[in-house]
């Protein structure tokens, strides 16, 4: 059967000339191109993995690394500029957390025309996750890894350069998979599709052989804007081939785990006591179950006794989580060694989430509780033994040190959640008497317990749990693994301002150009109620996280009118003034307010030595999380797991203040965007992503380089001295570093020099040394503190030594009515305590607000006593309160009234 797409890109001469013709698949219904008839597509589910059991003569074995190669010669040979890989945090990006495929270093700067790319056409084999698939790991047996490389060859045609499209791309495909990999023509099949991601659209056609897809290639004709389809202003063409499932196919192991990690499957399986089912088993397993839908160890079970392998279930299971785990340490090795923190929040919630799911295998796996450190550790660093010297992943050994200190303090956090979270899950049934899946996800998001462990726990307590198979999955879409970063931030401007402002040229950013100067003359532009638009300007704009310059401007009349606000939309810049400009037209003078400008320049240059030091001190997982320049201080937010010690603040301090000694010039350079992440690293994105052609460096030699509009000094002696004033954790996995710097560092010791004066009077000493002041106040207070400590133990026993000699009995009960008389709730508290639980005593204690009752719980419980009747009776009277049926308070005006009806009301209560 044949049919036709209405998309150009399927009508397609290069397939027809090499003999190939459109079928449709009779159980998926699309639309392939085969050399032979088929009924099927060489898909799963319409296909097993027939590439598993089929010989082919002309296919040689590939590594990992052989197969990555031949694809980047390959194309370098078809005149492809190789781009090196980009890391899997995607920095340069504000709307992604996470680098999911290979055009994703392209988007949108390249793919919508606004840079052009550093080669037309390029290849670049890029390292990329995806976590919406991560619940099939394992049980796809290598079809779905959560990290895996892809191989990118991409064609930008933009306007009337034209580079190549459909047919070329094809005929690449077509070469590569039969001459450079042998694949036979007959075998090669080509499957028309749809792709979407990342904001953009297109016809593509899947590359499939014998059950397995081994590339994508997508004509990106289409951008997504407000859900709907525009064409886009350049055709891409965005290929994606897949070097693992290469490897795979020409190794033709069991699984794509043994032709990936090798000899590190063999380790692994040792460290955790794991045996694999014999390889001439797995592979007919693997090779039965490849068209059939595994997602869980119950429909595993059903399928592997459908096909008699039923004696292999826990052998099957425990490699399943095997290969789990060889995956997720690869990912978890990629996102730290990268720099992810983690964290509750962004791409920090994702990296916490792949540790967990290793600890919860490994729990599965029935690792102890008090071995999970250890074992996790003991994987990751094999991963960054086995990956040494191999392509990016190098640097799991460089960044070693990071990756297990992150993951056994991760670790560490999790079985404290455990122990905390069970506590939980026991309220959660008590009250409703049930757990839902909405639980199991607030419970995860939470207290992070996953929720294999939730349902084992609730199993014991008589409640069935059904996870669902895609909890993990859903749980890294909800929180965006290929989602939202970031929002771009801005000052929030009246919408009939910002569209009014979009009409005029772009700026001229004199405080760029001359950020010493003081004075200018300029051009009115636009006048819009308070609002001044000129032609250039000193006055900066609020952005970077750096406070607006102020100032005044002069008009021709000679009036005056002071800057209070300084806005910036687009390239073009608002000045907000006090009252009405006196005129519309001709030149004004405008001075800007030069001692806050300087402060802020100051504050500004010492942000980038900051973050610098930082870097150094606690390692290059540091990225800059926020930042602000004010007057009175700077604040830098940065990434850090824990919270800083005394002595990092102390070197980070120092660090920076040695910066400031060197007299470093600070350079500006606007470069090509390519250019500078060539030259400088994705480092340059500190502060945020930056889609433009052009960029803005600003380097300290030697230290850092960020794309910065801000303005700057000219030398890092300007900035005098810096001194960090306070540090605080401000989130999960975000620290904030407070500082001044230059003039400022005179104001904070005068301020430091009163308050010692103020201390000095105080204690006496205010010519004298107030430390020793003090530390003599704090002896005495410790001596103090013991010596109330005696009388407390003494009061105390006074007082339950009086309510004994005191003690009556009801119905077979030992009451004590103490009352309250000294403001101390604790050593109460503890009477309550030894009393209630150790001495079988009910308790009745009172003062002028509450009576509080309590007893011991064992015998309430023998005895069916609830004393929350009591507390109904006193709540019709008036009262308020709460409590269990062994302890209640009562809240009513005036309770020494009530000590005699309580009494009463207690007799009732217990002797029925």
């Amino acid at each position: 059967m044949t049919a036709m797409s209405s998309e150009p890109e399927f009508m397609n001469k290069f397939l027809r000339e090499m003999g190939y013709k459109p079928y449709i698949c009779s159980r998926c219904g699309e639309r392939f191109w085969s050399t032979i008839p088929r009924d099927t597509c060489p898909d799963r589910p319409c296909s097993k993995y027939d590439f598993l059991i089929k010989d082919y003569p002309s296919v040689n074995k590939l590594s990992f690394n052989e197969a990555r190669r031949k694809f980047i010669e390959y194309f370098k040979s078809m005149g492809h500029g190789y781009i090196d890989p980009y890391p899997v945090l995607a920095r340069w990006r504000n709307d992604l957390y996470l680098t999911i495929a290979s055009i994703i270093v392209f988007q949108p700067a390249v793919t919508e025309g606004i840079v052009d790319p550093p080669h037309n056409p390029l290849v670049i084999v890029q390292p990329s996750i995806r976590l919406e698939d991560i619940d099939e790991v394992g049980y796809t047996f290598g079809r779905h890894m959560t990290s895996f490389e892809m191989g990118g060859h991409h064609a930008f045609n933009k306007g009337e350069e034209r580079i190549y499209w459909v047919e070329e791309t094809l005929n690449y495909a077509y070469d590569f998979f039969t001459h450079e990999i042998g694949v036979p023509p007959e075998d090669l099949v080509f499957k028309e599709s749809w792709w979407e991601g990342g904001g953009n659209a297109g016809p593509a056609y899947e590359v499939l052989v014998d059950g397995l897809e081994l590339a994508t290639l997508v004509f990106m004709k289409y951008k997504i804007v407000d859900g709907r389809r525009e064409l886009n202003p350049v055709l891409v063409v965005d290929t994606g081939y897949g070097i693992e499932r290469i490897t795979w196919f020409t190794q033709k192991t069991p699984t794509s785990f043994h032709s990936i990690f090798t000899d590190l499957v063999k380790k692994y399986a040792d460290i955790l006591g794991v045996e694999e089912p014999p390889h001439n088993v797995l592979l007919d397993i693997v090779y039965q179950l490849s068209d059939k839908d595994v997602r869980n160890k119950d429909v595993l079970r059903k399928y592997l006794s459908s096909i008699g392998y039923s004696e292999y279930f826990k052998q099957l299971i425990d490699s399943i989580a095997l290969y789990n785990l060889l995956d997720h340490g690869k990912t978890i090795s990629l996102m730290l060694s990268d720099g992810i923190v983690p964290s509750n929040t962004g791409e920090g919630y994702l990296a916490r989430l792949v540790i967990r799911r290793m600890l919860k295998t490994l729990l599965m796996l029935n690792v102890p509780i008090h071995r999970l450190e250890e074992t996790i550790l003991k994987l990751l660093e094999e991963q960054a033994r086995y990956w040494r010297g191999e392509y990016v992943y190098d640097k799991f050994h460089k960044h070693l040190d990071y990756i297990l200190d992150v993951t056994g303090y991760e670790t560490r956090k999790f079985i404290d959640a455990i122990e905390r979270g069970i506590r939980i899950v026991d309220r959660i049934v008590k009250k409703r008497g049930k757990l839902t899946v909405s639980d199991l996800v607030t419970i995860y998001d939470s207290h992070g317990i996953p929720p294999e462990i939730v349902a084992e726990y609730a199993g014991k307590k008589g409640l069935e749990i059904n996870i669902p198979p895609d909890f993990y999955s859903e749980i890294a879409r909800k929180h965006g693994s290929s989602g939202i970063l970031v929002k771009e931030k801005g000052v929030e401007l009246p919408q009939d301002l910002v569209e009014w402002a979009k009409g005029f040229p772009p700026t001229k950013t004199l405080f760029h150009e001359e950020p010493y100067s003081r004075r200018f003359k300029a051009n009115i532009l636009g006048v819009y109620e308070k609002y001044l638009i000129l032609d250039k300007t000193l006055f900066y704009p609020k952005a970077g996280g750096q406070d607006n310059d102020t100032g005044m401007v002069i008009f021709s009349d000679n009036t005056v009118r002071k800057v209070v606000s300084v806005f910036k939309v687009g390239n073009v810049i608002i000045h907000q003034l006090d009252d009405k400009p006196p005129v519309t037209e001709g030149v004004v003078e405008g001075v800007i307010d030069w001692h806050r400008r300087y402060i802020l320049m100051r504050h500004h240059t010492a942000t980038h030595i900051v973050l610098g030091a930082a870097r150094r001190v606690l390692g290059d997982h540091v990225w800059q999380a926020g930042a602000e320049k004010t007057v009175e201080k700077a604040r830098l937010d940065i990434t850090h797991y824990k919270s800083l010690s005394d002595e990092e603040i102390r070197r980070i301090e120092e660090e920076a203040n040695r910066i400031i000694d060197e007299h470093i010039d600070v350079q500006f350079h606007y470069m090509d965007k390519f250019e500078a992440e060539r030259k400088y690293g994705l480092r340059i994105y500190e502060g945020g992503a930056i889609i433009s052609p052009i960029i803005r460096i600003v380097e300290i030699p030697g230290w850092d380089a960020e794309a910065c509009f801000g303005v700057h000094i000219k030398n890092t002696s300007e900035v005098g001295g810096i001194k960090i004033i306070k540090t605080d954790r401000i989130q999960d996995g975000v620290i904030r570093l407070e500082f001044i710097a230059a003039t400022r560092l005179p104001k904070r010791l005068s301020e430091l020099e009163n308050k010692l004066v103020e201390i000095g009077r105080l204690t006496g000493s205010r010519h004298g040394d107030p430390v020793t002041a003090v530390k003599k106040i704090v002896d005495n207070y410790e001596k103090t503190k013991n010596l109330l400590s005696t009388y407390k133990r003494i009061v105390k026993e006074l007082i339950i030594k009086e309510a004994l000699s005191r003690s009556r009995e009801i119905c077979g009960l030992n009451i004590l009515l103490i009352e309250r008389e000294i403001p101390d709730n604790q050593m109460y508290k503890d009477i309550i305590q030894e009393l209630s639980l150790k001495k079988n005593y009910t308790v009745i204690l009172y003062d002028n607000r509450i009576i509080e009752i309590a007893g011991n719980p064992r015998i309430y419980r023998e005895r069916n006593i609830d004393l929350r009747r009591i507390l109904e009776y006193f709540r019709m009277k008036g009262g308020k309160g709460g409590g269990k049926p062994d302890h209640i308070t009562i809240r009513i005006e005036d309770p020494r009234r009530h000590i005699a009806e309580l009494l009463e009301k207690f007799r009732e209560t217990i002797c029925g």
